[in-house]
This record gives C-alpha cells, structure tokens and sequence, in this order.
C-alpha cells in the first residue's frame, strides 16, 4: 500500500485486510482435492496416486474471489473475459497448461 502497488492474493482471500492493494484472489479449495481421498479410506480402497488435479479450476478446487472493493474499479471488458475464461474452464472447453518450473524473479 505504502508504495502505491496493487497485488493479487494467493491461496486465501485477504482483501478485507488491504481493501486498497489486494484486487482479487485466487483462492484454494481443499474439499475437491481431499474429498476422494477421505472417500477411499472410508471405503478402504485408498491408493497412492496423484491427486493434484483435484485442485484445478475444473473441479471447482480453485476460483477466483470476489473483486470487492475493485469491483466499480476493473472495466466491464475485463469483467466479462475473466468470467468468460472461467466458464469455459469449467465446462472443458478450455484448458490452462500448468508451468511447474521453478520460477525467476524479474524484480531489479
């Protein structure tokens, strides 16, 4: 806030405590994830595997916040490719590659 920079929240929605820096989140969901496991066991089938995916979009284990306090802020435009975006993630027909390597600092 101090430096007048705006931010994107990670994992949980934190703009009720920065209401003029954070303008979304994206927010984790664990129940999409942890649900078929706890499943599993209740049913003693549990096996290893990877339940990662679980956590995508797709399967509602991640979405994004509210816009809040942003929300008369981002134009309508961007608005409604974000929601378009996220519709067509949720019903297939668009996918998101997922870039797991090891991420590099632009800061100077």
């Amino acid at each position: 806030k101090e430096k007048g920079k705006l931010a994107i929240g990670n994992v949980i929605n934190t703009q009720d405590k920065y209401p003029d820096t954070v303008v979304a989140s994206a927010l984790w969901n664990m129940e999409p994830t942890i649900d078929p496991a706890l499943k599993l066991v209740k049913e003693a089938k549990f096996k290893a595997e990877d339940y990662g995916p679980y956590s995508m979009m797709k399967y509602k284990g991640s979405e994004l916040a509210p816009l809040g306090t942003f929300e008369k802020k981002v134009p309508a435009d961007i608005v409604a490719k974000v929601k378009a975006k996220e519709k067509a993630i949720l019903d297939g027909s668009s996918t998101v590659k997922v870039d797991d390597s090891q991420p590099k600092s632009t800061a100077k």
